[in-house]
C-alpha cells in the first residue's frame, strides 16, 4: 500500500494536507537554510522525485542546438513539441523545482548547446519564503552560466505567473504572494539587456484586473494554467522567435 500511495503520488504530482501544502507539488523535509533574518528551505519539492528526472535526463543522448524549456511544473506539464510543432523541443519541466534545483542540474542544459532555452522558474522558492532577491540573483545567475558556457544560446525568461484566490485551498504557500512575485518579474525585466537575454511577460497577459491569475486561464487550483492559458503562452513565445528572426 506505501509502495502504491507513493507511485501515484509521484504520478498525479500533488501534496496536499489540510495544515499545510507547498505549492507545485509535493511535500518538503525541512531542510533549512538562514539569510537576512529569516529562516527557508532550499531543497526541492520531491526529493525522489526530482532525482529521478534528473537521472532520466541525463541517460537521454546528447544531441545539440535544439529548443529547450527549463522550469518547474509549468513548465513539465506543457505539451510544447506539440504546441509549437518541433518533435525535437526537449521539455527538462520538474514539478516542484525550484532556482537552486535549476542550478544544480544546468549542465544538462549546457552540453546540449540549445538553440533557444526558455525559462520559467520561481514561484516554488517564493512558496519556500526564500528572499526575493535571492531568487532574482538565482535566475540571473542561470542566465550568466548559460551565456557563459553555451554562449549561442538565445535565453528567453518567462515572468513568473500570479495565483488567484483559488490557490489558498490546495497550496495556502503560494496564496497571497503576487507582491512578491511582481517585485522578481520587475528585477527579472530590469536586468534583461544588460544580461542579454529575452523576457516574456506572460503574468501581464494572463492576470485579471486585480493582479491575479485570470480564472478563464487557471486550472481550478488557482496556481496551473489550463488549455487557455498556455495558448497564450505560446503566442508571446511565437512572437519573440520571429522577433529575433528578423534581427
Amino acid at each position: 500500500m506505501e509502495t502504491r500511495n507513493r507511485t501515484n503520488l509521484l504520478l498525479t504530482a500533488v501534496c496536499y494536507t489540510k495544515k499545510a501544502c507547498l505549492p507545485l507539488f509535493f511535500c518538503l523535509l525541512p531542510v533549512a537554510a538562514i539569510g537576512q533574518n529569516m529562516r527557508y528551505d532550499t531543497i526541492r519539492y520531491a526529493k525522489v522525485y526530482y532525482q529521478k528526472r534528473v537521472a532520466a535526463f541525463n541517460s537521454e543522448k546528447v544531441v545539440k542546438y535544439k529548443i529547450i524549456f527549463l522550469g518547474n511544473s509549468l513548465t513539465q506539464f506543457g505539451d510544447w513539441s506539440k504546441l509549437l510543432g518541433d518533435s525535437t523541443i526537449l521539455n527538462r519541466g520538474i514539478a516542484g523545482d525550484n532556482t537552486y534545483g535549476v542550478l544544480a542540474r544546468l549542465n544538462d542544459i549546457m552540453i546540449r548547446k540549445p538553440g533557444k532555452l526558455f525559462i520559467e522558474i520561481g514561484i516554488n522558492d517564493i512558496s519556500q519564503n526564500i528572499p526575493q532577491q535571492i531568487i532574482s540573483k538565482n535566475i540571473l545567475s542561470i542566465v550568466k552560466q548559460v551565456h557563459k558556457n553555451s554562449p549561442g544560446t538565445q535565453v528567453y525568461i518567462t515572468s513568473i505567473l500570479p495565483t488567484n484566490d483559488n490557490v489558498k485551498t490546495e497550496y495556502p504557500a503560494s496564496y497571497h504572494k503576487n507582491k512578491q512575485i511582481n517585485f522578481i518579474n520587475s528585477e527579472l525585466m530590469r536586468h534583461a539587456d544588460a544580461i542579454n537575454y529575452t523576457y516574456i511577460d506572460l503574468n501581464k497577459q494572463v492576470k485579471d484586473k486585480k493582479g491575479d491569475l485570470d480564472i478563464k486561464y487557471a486550472k481550478p487550483d488557482g496556481i496551473h494554467l489550463n488549455q487557455l492559458g498556455y495558448g497564450i503562452w505560446v503566442k508571446l513565445i511565437n512572437m519573440e522567435i520571429i522577433h529575433h528572426a528578423k534581427k
